[in-house]
């Protein structure tokens, strides 16, 4: 299933990049968009995770790097990986104090797992099992790809939009490139992008905090990790792109108003009712 929502993902951003290049360069510009497109569909099924992680600055974790971090997460992780039949990931640390937290690669064998220095911070052990089990089952249910391609060919929407502002457009009869269609398409195409973001995202949050409850045996420590993670994440903002927001466990809150009006999780309570009801005993029949 998670296959096909890449598949259809990759149609629907590459079929937006060609309209764009269409709408502004007629048919050299859709040549040049479709161009583009392949290029942008291979690089994000090999190098989105690369991408996402240069991003955020991620620093590895390992034995000889990042030591104190690689003690404390490798224990939990080989835990969890044990129990959820998964290969063990590469661990990286972003250097931000906004707690939060991340997984990315193309399929469980190149799958990474990022943690803020924040959510160390912040989190207990008990919650950050939480917090790890929820981001391994994005890798065990096979849609970390999806929010990698996401990632990866919003942003190349977003930024050929404002080249196609910035540097003009076709200028025939209908002045389809004027100065205000620019402006407009600017702003519609990282919307489009967005919105395809949000109903791809949005489903997967929700069976990754089922996968967390069932692994570590209970839902409470997500539960109070995603209470902490609420109310940390507005207290200390995070530097994060609008592309890449879907990929971490919570938003990422940085205050601007396009983040706040369209949202690519559901909303913490709706998730902490849906946990709770997991620990609620089944009726008798």
């Amino acid at each position: 299933m998670n296959n096909l929502k890449t598949a259809l993902l990759l149609g629907l951003l590459s079929g937006l990049l060609l309209v764009l290049g269409e709408y502004f360069g007629g048919r050299n510009g859709l040549f040049i968009a479709l161009l583009v497109a392949a290029g942008m569909n291979f690089f994000s099924y090999f190098f989105s995770d690369k991408l996402a992680l240069a991003m955020y600055s991620a620093q590895p974790v390992s034995e000889s790097d990042n030591r104190d971090v690689y003690r404390r997460l490798a224990p939990i992780v080989q835990g969890l990986t044990q129990r959820m039949g998964l290969p063990m990931p590469r661990l990286f640390v972003i250097p931000q104090d906004s707690p939060n937290a991340f997984a990315t690669g193309r399929n469980p064998q190149h799958a990474s797992v990022a943690v803020t220095v924040g959510i160390l911070r912040t989190m207990d052990d008990r919650e950050l099992e939480g917090v790890l089990a929820h981001e391994l089952g994005h890798v065990k249910n096979r849609d970390i790809l999806t929010s990698s391609v996401a990632a990866t060919i919003a942003a190349a929407i977003t930024l050929v939009a404002r080249m196609a502002f910035w540097f003009g457009g076709s200028r025939d009869d209908d002045d389809r490139g004027n100065a205000l269609a620019g402006l407009v398409m600017m702003i519609v195409a990282p919307l489009a992008a967005l919105l395809i973001q949000m109903w791809i995202s949005r489903t997967r949050e929700f069976a990754a905090d089922a996968s967390s409850a069932q692994t570590t045996g209970s839902p409470y420590p997500l539960i109070s990790a995603l209470e902490k993670l609420e109310t940390a994440s507005k207290r200390i903002p995070m530097d994060a792109s609008p592309a890449t927001a879907h990929m971490f466990i919570i938003k990422p809150f940085t205050g601007q108003s396009l983040m706040r009006m369209f949202s690519t999780h559901p909303a913490t309570a709706e998730r902490i009712a849906r946990l709770r009801e997991m620990a609620l005993p089944k009726p008798i029949r």
